[in-house]
């Protein structure tokens, strides 16, 4: 069917005169608690180039110091009402947007508001002192190191240009270039903050144990009188390069102890929007639960042509989703795997189930 999906109706959306989107939803368990977040759209995609890896460095800084949580502030309030970063306090940086997560107890007036004033500190009034951006370089640099410097890293650093191709995500990886990190003047941060950081690509989202009507008022007051660029620079959106032929990579590490083997059909993202979209995305699960069940069942066969196998689709970028199948092969038999895997597939193609 072409009938729209419809909203659902305990959920309120509103937007405030500067651009801000908010979505609220009353939800009472766990009890005495709500889940908020910011929603920034933008990422690393609108860095310029000397501010690679600044949108993932600015998320960091957000936890360093804001007007009316100075220093470490952030962080002691939020661990003052019983949060820890991890599963109460996080935040992620991708190539599209950026997302800060928080949960705080509600049974408290005064803590939900300081709670939207954190919020509202992020989203507009970070204080991005020099002195505390040298001190979190060595902290991105690091991350950089655990994540990069290992066989895991530095495959993924060959294959995920390879999987991008020539295209601006290539360009744009969210942990950015560490020589701009090292360097970076904290002006060129606060450069991207005042550019994309900003009420018209921002949303709230708060859901919790609350009165709509009460976190509603706070949104309003806490978001309203949010700064905007004079002249804000336009967002664009990126493809990834389109090609016909099939193309294969092969990567060694001297540290890398399995054999593995992925296929990614890449596909543009699909958008559930109507019935018929979302038959589509059932549809698409139950074949993958299908097809993993028979390719779990050939791993357990005695003389098994792959160790394990699994199949899914997930999002490549905003605008791109793949079809994943993945293979840890046996050393001395890497073409039996891929055939048998190319056989199972083909077979559910041909045949169905």
């Amino acid at each position: 069917s072409s009938d729209l999906l419809p909203v659902d109706p305990d959920v309120r959306i509103g937007r405030l005169e500067n651009g801000l989107t908010y979505y609220i939803r009353q939800n009472d368990e766990p009890m005495n608690r709500a889940d908020l977040w910011l929603a920034v759209n933008a990422g690393s995609l609108q860095e310029d180039e000397d501010q690679l890896g600044l949108a993932h460095f600015l998320e960091h800084m957000l936890f360093n110091g804001t007007e009316n949580f100075p220093g470490m502030g952030v962080v002691n309030f939020l661990e003052s009402i019983g949060m820890e970063f991890g599963p109460d306090v996080n935040a992620r940086t991708s190539f599209d947007e950026t997302v800060y997560t928080i949960q705080v107890p509600t049974d408290d007036a005064e803590t939900l508001n300081n709670a939207f004033q954190v919020l509202e500190d992020w989203a507009g009034y970070a204080t991005l002192d020099a002195e505390a951006v040298d001190k979190e370089r060595g902290v991105i640099v690091e991350e950089w190191r655990l994540r990069q410097q290992t066989a895991s890293g530095r495959i993924r650093e060959e294959t995920l240009p390879f999987i991008l191709g020539d295209s601006r995500y290539s360009d744009r990886r969210p942990i950015g270039d560490m020589d701009i990190i090292r360097t970076a003047p904290a002006e060129t941060l606060r450069r991207y903050y005042e550019d994309w950081y900003r009420p018209d690509l921002m949303s709230v989202i708060a859901v919790g144990d609350f009165d709509v009507d009460v976190v509603e008022d706070l949104i309003t007051q806490h978001f309203s009188d949010l700064p905007s660029p004079a002249e804000p620079p336009s967002r664009l959106s990126y493809e990834l390069p389109e090609h016909e032929d099939t193309r294969y990579l092969v990567v060694g590490d001297p540290e890398e102890t399995t054999t593995r083997l992925q296929f990614i059909r890449k596909r543009p993202a699909a958008s559930i929007q109507t019935l018929a979209d979302a038959r589509e995305d059932v549809t698409t699960d139950l074949f993958y639960n299908m097809l993993n069940e028979r390719l779990n069942e050939i791993a357990r066969e005695a003389d098994a042509p792959f160790l394990s196998a699994g199949a899914g689709a997930g999002t490549l970028i905003r605008t791109a989703q793949g079809d994943f199948i993945s293979t840890q092969l046996r050393e001395e038999d890497i073409l039996g795997g891929l055939d048998a895997i190319v056989t199972e597939v083909e077979r559910a193609r041909r045949h169905g189930f």
